[in-house]
Formats: structure tokens, C-alpha cells, sequence
């Protein structure tokens, strides 16, 4: 049970939890995706992806997690999976992707992951 003033850390081997150190780690990135929200904001990243990261003040490890189009990078660096959507949607990156990127699996593979769940 949580308690007031209580600081405890949950360690998930290969997982980067997110949580307020993550938050404010990645506060430029996460406002960045969010801008995302609008159609202008979203054409003048794709017409000038560095200017648009410098606008938002993204730190270097964060800019090359974008260049890179690695969200697992990103999310090492502070960005949110909810907001980081927003931008793997510009990168054409469906959530299959996105999960491969996750499990260090291709698309392919972690499609067919999927399937023998199932």
C-alpha cells in the first residue's frame, strides 16, 4: 500500500517505467509529440525535422532517438508511449512496429508472436 511521502522504485529487468524522474527527463520530448495534435505542427516537423526538435528543446539523446526512429530509445529518454504515438504515427510506425521495436523483434516476428498466443 502506497503512503504518503513513501519513495519506492519498482525494478522490471528491461523495463523503463515511467514516472515523475521519467517525466521530467522527457517533459521537451512529451510536449513536442503533443504539439502533434495539430495538422501544422505535424507538416512543419516533416518539413524540418532538427529545427522542430531545437524548437521544443529536445537534448541530444532525444534528438537521436528521433532521428533514429527508435522508440524504445525515446522511451528510455523520457518520452511517454501515449505521446510517443503520436509521433510514430508521422514515422508511418504501426503498433506491430512499435512492439517489435519493443521485444528487439522485426515486425514480422512479433507479428507471429501474436499469432501463437492466440
Amino acid at each position: 500500500m502506497d503512503q504518503p511521502g513513501f519513495d519506492y522504485h519498482i525494478d522490471i529487468p528491461g523495463t523503463t517505467l515511467f514516472d515523475g524522474k521519467q517525466a521530467m527527463k522527457g517533459y521537451a520530448l512529451n510536449k513536442m509529440c503533443y504539439a502533434f495534435n495539430k495538422e501544422e505542427n505535424r507538416n512543419a516537423f516533416k518539413a524540418d525535422e532538427e529545427a522542430f526538435m531545437e524548437q521544443y528543446g529536445l537534448n541530444n539523446t532525444q534528438k537521436q532517438a528521433v532521428r533514429d526512429r527508435n522508440v524504445l530509445a525515446m522511451i528510455e529518454a523520457g518520452g511517454n508511449i501515449y505521446y510517443l504515438a503520436k509521433l510514430a504515427g508521422i514515422f508511418k510506425l504501426s503498433v506491430q512496429d512499435v512492439g517489435g521495436q519493443q521485444t528487439g523483434m522485426t515486425t514480422e516476428e512479433f507479428q507471429q508472436h501474436l499469432l501463437d498466443q492466440a
